[in-house]
């Protein structure tokens, strides 16, 4: 898995527009250029990934829907080897299609038609939180072999922030950084319950606006970690409440 350095300038940090109607690109861009981001433009998922291979890309904004490879395909295809953010477009708002796309590989979704201050701010959130992530592996990687390690386990459910890993009974399970984020905000407070708008806004850090997003990261985590997600015995849910992970 590549992780690419993330500039705090946002002239430096690369963005792939992967959208195969041309208007919407060209204005998605204009608008993104206009806010010191550099854009590159693909009309589908075949040439989102060949951009890939010859630019460095530091968040994607992908429609689901395109000609000769779909946005689903590219993203798969895209996590073998990229850890940044993805943000899918999409002219549907079902339920299934959001969870769809976050269990595909991406960490947000904006559904046609939307402003663009709305886009500016997943873009913004996604990068700050990306950024946080690779300051916390490097601070990791600077502390050397010899620091002590922050390990949390419950049962059979281990997570190691030090080397941003999650176990299962002994076997790996990969998360994204969002995903991992959350399970190591409820595995540190074992027992509490956070509401959907508070782990919004402490995994986010900022007021929480779409906690849609928490509920489909939550039930993404479920699957990865539970025998059996209709009866989950780690993550549960209170009703009315919020989440947390049982002790």
């Amino acid at each position: 898995m590549e992780i690419r350095a993330l500039s705090r300038n946002r002239e430096e940090n690369n963005i792939l527009l992967a959208e195969d109607d041309r208007e919407i690109r060209q204005g998605i861009e204009i608008f993104l250029r206009g806010q010191g981001y550099k854009v590159f433009q693909a009309a589908d998922g075949l040439e989102g990934l060949a951009i890939l291979e010859r630019e460095e890309i530091h968040l994607a904004i992908v429609d689901i829907m395109m000609p000769r490879m779909d946005g689903v395909t590219m993203v798969v295809k895209l996590r073998e080897s990229y850890d940044f953010p993805v943000i899918f477009l999409s002219a549907k708002s079902e339920e299934v299609d959001k969870i769809m796309g976050l269990n595909m590989g991406a960490d947000d979704y904006i559904t046609k038609p939307f402003t663009p201050m709305e886009l500016l701010a997943r873009v913004n959130s996604q990068l700050r939180r990306y950024r946080r992530f690779l300051d916390l592996l490097e601070q990791r990687t600077k502390a050397g072999p010899e620091r002590e390690g922050h390990v949390y386990r419950i049962r059979g459910l281990e997570l190691n922030e030090d080397t941003v890993e999650v176990l299962v009974d002994g076997s790996a399970v990969k998360t994204t950084p969002i995903e991992f984020k959350i399970l190591s905000l409820l595995m540190r407070n074992a027992g509490r319950v956070f509401s959907a708008d508070e782990i919004y806004e402490r995994v986010w850090n900022e007021r929480a606006v779409n906690t849609d997003t928490v509920m489909v990261h939550v039930r993404n985590i479920r699957e990865k970690i539970e025998l059996d997600p209709k009866r989950p015995k780690y993550l549960k849910v209170v009703w009315g409440v919020g989440y947390k992970i049982e002790k």
